[in-house]
């Protein structure tokens, strides 16, 4: 089985981009939020993930009859961990400056549970909710979505 380019998955993929950076924005109209559903985009990317996921799975049954979740994973691991590793030293510079100290120690921690792929736990844990602290805070907050 050959996976063939689909472009209009590429053009959801930008349509989800472009609503989450305008949600992120926080650009008002009056009294009026603009796209303020655009954190559906990150939806988008479930469904898109969730397609190409199932895709590759897919093709490695039919094509070698087995599947590693362990080299799966080593291929997601060595294509995102060195974009992620650059945004992460780039966003901590940014907060350093901009941040005061006691709310470095929440970015920090943020930064270090996204680089053992365990972002959401630490959300989680510490009752994190979407949408409840300023984005510079909790850029890593769908870190663990780049794994699919």
């Amino acid at each position: 089985m050959k996976i063939f380019y689909r472009p209009e998955i590429d053009g959801l993929r930008g349509i989800a981009v472009i609503s989450v950076l305008i949600y992120h924005l926080d650009i008002f109209i009056g009294d009026n939020k603009l796209l303020k559903g655009g954190f559906l985009g990150v939806d988008i990317f479930f469904v898109i993930s969730g397609y190409l996921i199932t895709s590759i799975i897919f093709k490695e049954l039919l094509n070698k009859e087995t599947f590693s979740f362990k080299h799966f994973y080593e291929r997601r691991i060595r294509r995102i961990l060195p974009a992620l590793i650059l945004v992460m030293l780039f966003s901590f510079l940014l907060a350093y400056f901009y941040l005061p100290p006691e709310k470095m120690l929440h970015f920090t921690n943020s930064i270090f549970f996204s680089l053992i792929f365990t972002s959401n736990l630490y959300f989680w844990i510490t009752a994190t909710e979407y949408g409840a602290l300023s984005n510079i805070e909790v850029p890593f907050f769908h870190t663990w979505l780049f794994l699919v």
